[in-house]
């Protein structure tokens, strides 16, 4: 394999993982506030539901989307560099760095801005959950990586 291939393979990985978590992390602000909604007696569908989840997917892309591909590209480059040393902790490091990266990115913007854009992240939970929409995408990242590279992501070996 070349340079050049292993790079656009390297990209399409990241690509993957960064859309995982976006996605994740965009559908879970959507149904936050639809369940904030639904227990002010607001009736939602389920048609109601997937119709606002995906106008926040793509209504979010402009804002949301370039944050968590920036997060998780700092957070992916400094666990490639810890995996160096500690390569058998590979699964949990990329799980662990995804999950850090969405949390941090919007507890910076608060500190920072004094602003959180996606409601969600205003309460513990929330951020546990976009935590986990994180998570996902360090999932994504080392699974796609040991498929196409050979390691094997899921056995700390």
């Amino acid at each position: 394999m070349n340079v050049i291939e292993m790079l656009a393979k390297k990209l399409g990985i990241y690509l993957a993982a960064v859309l995982t978590a976006y996605l994740l992390a965009s559908a879970s602000a959507t149904q936050s506030v639809v369940a904030s909604l639904s227990s002010m007696g607001v009736p939602v569908g389920l048609g109601d539901r997937v119709v606002m989840t995906l106008g926040d997917v793509v209504g979010m892309a402009g804002m949301f989307l370039p944050l968590v591909a920036f997060a998780l590209l700092v957070a992916f480059l400094f666990t490639a560099l810890l995996c160096r040393w500690l390569g058998r902790w590979r699964t949990p490091l990329y799980l662990l760095a995804g999950a850090t990266a969405l949390v941090a990115m919007h507890l910076a913007m608060n500190l920072a801005f004094d602003l959180t854009p996606v409601a969600i992240a205003r309460s513990t939970f929330g951020l546990l959950v976009q935590g986990a929409a994180g998570a996902a995408g360090g999932f994504v990242y080392v699974r796609l990586n040991g498929l196409l590279f050979g390691h094997s992501p899921l056995v700390m070996t």
